[in-house]
């Protein structure tokens, strides 16, 4: 099997280049809000903790970076979090992926993975929530990406829409084509709430157990994944920040925070 050892270092360093990226960048959104009814409160930060992953056996199995600023100007509340992990899957883990066809978990059941995972919930009800990962999973017998992007607004705006969808597909065409409509039917149908009859959002791309055979291909193409969310998503909140809204309009944040709550706990497949 070849070494995967730089790739896994490249990876890693990758996921953790596009969260200080992210982290500069919504910090500079709270810098520059000067209007609407917090405008005068202090600009959030973001409180950095490492965090530390152990085995049961008490050795040292990885850990990363957690970021989280409540409470600013523009953010409510919003997590940017990086991690590299690494160790032996345990016995449901093992069964799960072997359901999923990875193969040898039987002979070999170690792991390593690591990747970003954001999600941004905003003070203005206008301001689109947002969810975004992307991470690289290894086995000794194999190796995938996958992750995407999704807005999650609780008031709809069809050009903020049309602004998120059109920013992905730029960055993905240069990949193929035929990626960015596969990617959002993925997303459409991922993020689907059976029994509401319902999206979580409006939608984006998403994509699991992408292993093409060609490594520095797959990986290209996530890392332009990631690199596409702040252009889709930055200049939406530029626009929303200081719109008005009533007491209504928290309501339906607040009500659509519930429906993201709910798929989260009942359909997500890493909470599962």
């Amino acid at each position: 099997m070849q070494d995967f050892d730089d790739q896994k270092a490249r990876a890693s360093a990758w996921f953790r280049q596009l969260r200080d990226e992210i982290v500069t960048a919504f910090e500079a959104l709270e810098d520059s809000h000067a209007e609407g009814p917090l405008a005068e409160a202090a600009p959030g930060r973001f409180e950095v903790t490492p965090t530390t992953r152990t085995a049961e056996d008490g050795s040292d199995a990885g850990g990363g970076l957690m970021s989280v600023m409540r409470g600013g100007r523009v953010f409510e509340k919003v997590g940017v979090n990086v991690s590299e992990v690494y160790g032996t899957l345990g016995e449901a883990a093992q069964k799960s992926m072997a359901a999923r066809g990875v193969p040898g978990m039987a002979e070999d059941p170690r792991f390593w993975a690591s990747g970003i995972s954001l999600v941004a919930h905003m003070q203005n009800p206008h301001a689109p929530a947002v969810h975004m990962n992307t991470r690289m999973f290894w086995t000794p017998h194999t190796w995938w990406f996958g992750g995407g992007s999704d807005l999650n607004p609780c008031i709809e705006y069809a050009e903020d829409t049309a602004h998120f969808h059109a920013t992905q597909k730029a960055h993905l065409d240069p990949h193929g084509e035929a990626h960015y409509p596969r990617l959002k039917a993925w997303a459409d149908e991922y993020f689907y709430i059976p029994h509401r009859k319902r999206a979580r959002g409006v939608g984006g791309i998403f994509m699991d157990d992408l292993n093409s055979g060609d490594w520095e291909a797959d990986f290209a193409l996530t890392q332009d994944i990631g690199r596409a969310f702040l252009p889709a998503f930055v200049p939406l909140v530029e626009k929303r920040r200081s719109q008005p809204f009533a007491g209504g309009d928290r309501d339906t944040q607040l009500v659509h925070r519930g429906i993201y709550a709910e798929y989260n706990l009942v359909y997500d497949r890493g909470t599962k």
